[in-house]
């Protein structure tokens, strides 16, 4: 039951708008993310190939309605695997809260590649260290919490 939920979020560097793609899949880890200064059939295939190449074909793959989207599955030959509903890809809108957050701490971008490097090294640690606190009790998140943070010492080291 693999699910992906894809997403494009638009992020002003020095005035311009640019458009951060992003794939999530269905527990809400991030899996890819992607810079471009287009929101077109293009931009949207390059990323998808890219998530494709990388992580593998999905069963499923959830999108707003964006007909970027849709040429690009269709050109890929994926178009049966994508669903389009009204609040289906709520999972992909609320990772990017916690991203719009440590955007507005850091003062905005300045470069393409600073966001490009940022988004995916953000990606990875909030995938890491993020335990859904609201679902555990206080011992299990601990027990997570640490062993997280014992295993990126151990990386870092």
């Amino acid at each position: 039951q693999w699910k992906w939920h894809l997403d494009e979020v638009y992020v002003k560097i020095n005035g311009e708008m640019h458009y951060l793609w992003r794939a999530v899949d269905q527990e809400g880890e991030v899996l890819e993310s992607y810079v471009t200064k287009t929101r077109d059939k293009a931009a949207a295939l390059k990323f998808i190939k890219k998530a494709l190449k990388r992580h593998g074909s999905p069963e499923a793959i959830t999108t707003d309605g964006l007909r970027s989207y849709k040429a690009a599955m269709s050109e890929l030959g994926n178009a049966d695997k994508q669903e389009v509903g009204r609040w289906a890809n709520n999972r992909v809108e609320n990772s990017h809260l916690p991203f719009r957050r440590r955007e507005r701490a850091m003062l905005r971008f300045r470069q393409m590649k600073s966001l490009q490097k940022f988004a995916s090294v953000h990606a990875n640690v909030h995938n890491h260290f993020n335990q859904e606190r609201h679902l555990v009790d206080r011992e299990t998140y601990k027990t997570r919490r640490s062993a997280a943070l014992a295993e990126w010492q151990s990386l870092i080291a």
